[in-house]
């Protein structure tokens, strides 16, 4: 019973988002946990800093960070 009260409690809470003009969407991101992510971000790391247009990459960065 506990299990039908819990999903109409979250089902009315998605329809009140959704009344109020939000819709749901699934995102999928990098798995951090696994042994083999810090590795790819050091070698995409570097790859992007001795990359030929790194400084202009970094003043992009630098720009929108700015406005945040």
């Amino acid at each position: 019973m506990t299990t039908r009260s819990t999903s109409g409690k979250a089902r009315r809470h998605r329809q009140k988002l959704r009344d109020s003009g939000l819709r749901p969407i699934q995102i999928w991101v990098p798995d951090t946990r696994l042994p083999t992510f810090a590795e790819q971000a050091r070698l995409q790391s570097r790859a992007v800093a001795t990359s030929a247009h790194a400084a202009e990459d970094q003043a992009f960065i630098d720009a929108i960070a700015e406005g945040a």
